[in-house]
């Protein structure tokens, strides 16, 4: 069956970053097939297209309806699981030791990871996210749920030097990330990576071990990297070095590698990040909002450093989605800057689709809409009262475009948002089982659910 999404502002992000006023996207099974304007559309199909009976058998017409067609978004750093830590002292200075890793001891289990990425899910696929990098427990579990709902996802197993929810022990996490990293090898969508959580709560030894498994498997080496002041005190004073130069250091930093936040890097280690052929995810929202400051991604850049964007979870930076990070992303950085200039609009669309997609290593798959790549796209609609006059699709979707005007998503082919709903999903049932089950963990027994 194909599918043709006609009569919409197309952005391909292609390597040539061609743009069609009026144009089209052509799907066959779970891959693109064409894209080019309505002329050309015209001249290949004629005009049946303006009628649901007209046109070849077997063709599907959508009318985007003058929206923005648009490959399906890249969120390259996310928990999704962490949904119900959402809000909770979202102000208070040390948040993290005081009320998530407490709740997170108190209540995460191996239920309420699941219902909380299924929610995570609904929320990143009403927002244009196709694919996912998620960083928790639970990653084979995790990864059935993407797998499920039809989201293209890598779900990261956390390995860490101290106990966690899912394993006493670093070897334990590892084990079990390592079988799912075997059921889900041959998925077409759904990958599964072991995560060290950061460069000073992993040790030297399993970075190195999971480093080389990971590679195996041909799968993201993703950890949190000089994006805490304790963290980089210690590298700095028990090693004299910086995140970066330490995991250069003990051989850890390669095309696979995928730094998330990277904000305290010099210039020198932004080199090194060249040199090793590494990535970066920019989690601009969450990391202002913790005042840890903003990441050099203009000199990233700028060097050839693959820099895709990331929402972190939802309990640091509140929302999943990236158009909130697409407008922190050209605010902050033209304020550092002090420049209007910087950043222009088409480059930060393409941190969110092309670029991350190339920063999960996955830009051969998605991240644009061209012939022979997987049907990940999204329709933004431009009949809200925030979306008129698009003068620029690329200057619309970074600086008016809001979550609430994906209408439609495609991933691998397959509807699953439709007018604004999910399409194989009740998000009033998701929510309501997620909710259910927080009312039998601690958060009742602290009080704080109240739903």
């Amino acid at each position: 069956m194909k599918t043709i999404v006609y009569n919409g502002m197309l952005v391909t992000m292609n390597e040539n970053m061609d743009m069609y006023p009026a144009g089209y996207v052509a799907m066959e099974g779970t891959k693109v097939t064409e894209t080019g304007s309505m002329e050309q559309l015209r001249q290949r199909y004629g005009d049946v297209f303006s009628t649901e009976e007209g046109g070849e058998a077997g063709i599907v017409w959508e009318d985007a309806c003058g929206g923005i067609i648009m490959p399906g978004m890249v969120n390259t750093h996310c928990h999704m699981s962490m949904v119900p830590f959402r809000g909770l002292g979202d102000d208070c200075k040390d948040r993290l030791r005081v009320f998530l890793l407490p709740m997170e001891e108190k209540a995460m289990d191996r239920e309420l990871a699941v219902l909380a990425a299924r929610y995570g899910i609904c929320e990143l696929l009403l927002a244009g996210i196709t694919t996912v990098m998620d960083m928790y427990y639970y990653a084979g579990d995790i990864a059935g749920v993407m797998d499920t709902a039809g989201i293209r996802g890598i779900a990261g197993e956390t390995v860490m030097d101290q106990a966690t929810c899912d394993a006493k022990t670093p070897l334990e996490a590892m084990d079990k990330g390592l079988e799912a990293m075997e059921k889900y090898r041959d998925n077409p969508r759904v990958s599964v990576c072991l995560s060290p959580h950061g460069t000073t709560t992993c040790s030297r030894e399993y970075l190195e071990q999971i480093y080389r498994k990971d590679r195996e498997y041909h799968v993201p080496f993703t950890l949190h990297t000089a994006e805490m002041d304790y963290e980089m005190f210690y590298l700095k004073e028990t090693y004299g070095l910086g995140a970066v130069e330490y995991l250069d250091r003990i051989g850890v930093l390669g095309e696979s590698t995928l730094a998330a936040h990277a904000i305290q890097v010099s210039p020198g280690e932004i080199e090194v990040l060249k040199k090793r052929g590494a990535s970066v995810a920019h989690c601009i929202g969450s990391n202002t909002k913790a005042a840890k400051g903003v990441a050099p991604v203009k000199r990233m850049l700028e060097a050839g450093v693959p820099v895709g964007l990331g929402s972190d979870g939802p309990a640091s930076g509140n929302t999943l989605d990236l158009f909130t990070q697409m407008r922190f992303c050209a605010n902050f950085h033209k304020n550092e800057l002090r420049d209007r200039s910087a950043f222009p609009a088409r480059d930060i669309v393409a941190m969110a689709t092309r670029w991350g997609a190339t920063a999960l290593g996955l830009h051969h798959v998605t991240g644009s809409l061209e012939a022979g790549k997987e049907a990940d796209l999204v329709v933004v609609e431009t009949d809200s009262a925030n979306m008129f006059p698009v003068y620029d699709p690329y200057a619309a979707l970074v600086y008016s475009a809001q979550a609430a005007n994906v209408k439609t998503v495609y991933v691998a082919g397959r509807c699953l948002v439709k007018d604004k709903k999910l399409t194989e999903m009740d998000l009033g049932q998701v929510r309501g089982a997620l909710a259910e089950k927080m009312r039998r963990t601690a958060f009742r027994d602290q009080g704080l659910v109240k739903f």
